[in-house]
C-alpha cells in the first residue's frame, strides 16, 4: 500500500506547476512540510515490514529529492519572469506617445492634389526665395505694379543699408509655373502647392504667410471651356456632385480674359445663409487663359499654343470644409485643434 502512494506521489510532484510564489509555497506546505505528505510517508515507515523497508527508504528519498528539485525549478523559473517584468525599458519615453493626426492644411492638400493627378496633371514645385524676373516681370506684371510695392512684398535685405530689389519672398506660387515653362515645351500640365509671403497685419482674417496652389495647362488649342470643365469637375470632387459654379470678369496680369470663380454654398444649399452672406455662393479662386505676353517672355511661341492657369487658397479651401473661424489657429500648433481633424486623415 505504501508503494502505491509514493509512485502517486511521484506522478504528482512530477507534474507540478506554479504561476507565483505563493503558489510554490503552497506546494511546499504540500509536500514538504511537517504536516506534508511526505513526512506522513515517513512516520508510516516504522509500520514496513523489514524485509521491504530498503525498497521503501529508497522510494521515500526519491520523492522527496524530486519535490525538492521540483519546487526549485518552478521557483527559478517565477524569478525569471518576474524578472522580466520588473526590468525597465529604457528605450520608452517617460510619458505615454499619443498616435498623431494630419494637420488640416495637409488633409485638403492633398485631397486637391489627388483630385487634379487623377485629371493628369503633375507636381511642380519651386523656391520660396526667388528673383523678381520669375515672380514677377515673366508674369507680366508691370514695373510699377502695385504687388511689387513693400506694402504687399517681403524683399530680401542683403546690406544693411539697402534692400535688393531682385530678391523676395514670393507672394505667389505663380513663379513655379514661370520656371516651368522657362525649361520645358508644351504640352505642359503641372499644379505648383507652396507657401507664399505677403506683408499684411496678421488677423483672424489674414496673416503675413499662408498656403496657394496653382494650375496651368498649356497646349495647342486650349480653350476656356476647357479651364471651365477642369474647374467643374474639381469643385464637385472636393465638396460634392450638387456643386455648382459661376465664372466673374475679374483681371490678373498674367491671365487674358481673366475670372473669379464661386461656388454655391454647400451649406445652405445655394439658398442663402450667414456664411455666404445671403448669396447663395462663395468664392474660392481665380482663373483665366495665359496671357500671350507671358508665353513669349518664357519663350513659348503664343501663335501656337494657348494655355489656363487657375490659383486658390488652401486656407480658404479648408475654412469652407471645417468652418475654421481664425486663421491663426492654423499655425499656432495647438494640440486640441489639430486632434479634431483626426477622424479626415
Amino acid at each position: 500500500m505504501i508503494l502505491d502512494k509514493i509512485d502517486q506521489l511521484l506522478n504528482e510532484v512530477s507534474n507540478l506547476s506554479a504561476q507565483n510564489a505563493d503558489e510554490i509555497e503552497q506546494l511546499r506546505l504540500k509536500y514538504l512540510s511537517k504536516k506534508g505528505e511526505i513526512t506522513a510517508l515517513m512516520a508510516d515507515f516504522r509500520n514496513v515490514a523489514a524485509d521491504q523497508k530498503k525498497v521503501v527508504g529508497m522510494k521515500i528519498n526519491e520523492l522527496k529529492q524530486l519535490a525538492q528539485d521540483k519546487l526549485n525549478e518552478l521557483k527559478e523559473c517565477v524569478g525569471t519572469q518576474k524578472k522580466a517584468e520588473d526590468t525597465p525599458d529604457l528605450t520608452r519615453t517617460p510619458y505615454p506617445i499619443r498616435l498623431g493626426t494630419r494637420h488640416p492644411l495637409t488633409i485638403v492638400r492633398n485631397q486637391i492634389i489627388d483630385i487634379f493627378q487623377r485629371m493628369g496633371f503633375t507636381l511642380a514645385e519651386g523656391p520660396e526665395i526667388d528673383d523678381d524676373l520669375h515672380v514677377f516681370t515673366k508674369l507680366n506684371f508691370a514695373p510699377d505694379h502695385p504687388a511689387r510695392d513693400m506694402q504687399d512684398t517681403f524683399f530680401i535685405e542683403t546690406n544693411p543699408n539697402e534692400v535688393t530689389k531682385n530678391v523676395i519672398l514670393r507672394s505667389h506660387t505663380s513663379n513655379d509655373q514661370s520656371r516651368v515653362m522657362e525649361r520645358q515645351q508644351p504640352p505642359i500640365r503641372v499644379i505648383c502647392p507652396g507657401r507664399v509671403f505677403r506683408n499684411e497685419a496678421i488677423s483672424a482674417r489674414a496673416h503675413c504667410f499662408f498656403h496657394q496652389l496653382e494650375g496651368l495647362y498649356i497646349d495647342k488649342n486650349v480653350s476656356f471651356t476647357d479651364l471651365k470643365q477642369v474647374l467643374l469637375t474639381f469643385a464637385r470632387e472636393l465638396f460634392g456632385p450638387d456643386t455648382d459654379i459661376r465664372l466673374r470678369p475679374s483681371y490678373f496680369p498674367f491671365t487674358e480674359p481673366s475670372a473669379e470663380m464661386d461656388i454655391s454654398c454647400h451649406i445652405c444649399g445655394g439658398e442663402g445663409c450667414g456664411f455666404c452672406k445671403h448669396t447663395g455662393w462663395v468664392e474660392i479662386l481665380g482663373c483665366g487663359m495665359v496671357d500671350p505676353n507671358v508665353l513669349e517672355a518664357c519663350g513659348i511661341d503664343s501663335t501656337v499654343y494657348s494655355g489656363y492657369a487657375f490659383g486658390l487658397g488652401i486656407e480658404r479651401i479648408t475654412n469652407l470644409k471645417y468652418h475654421v473661424a481664425d486663421l491663426r489657429m492654423f499655425s499656432e500648433n495647438d494640440v486640441r485643434f489639430l486632434q479634431e481633424f483626426q477622424s479626415a486623415n
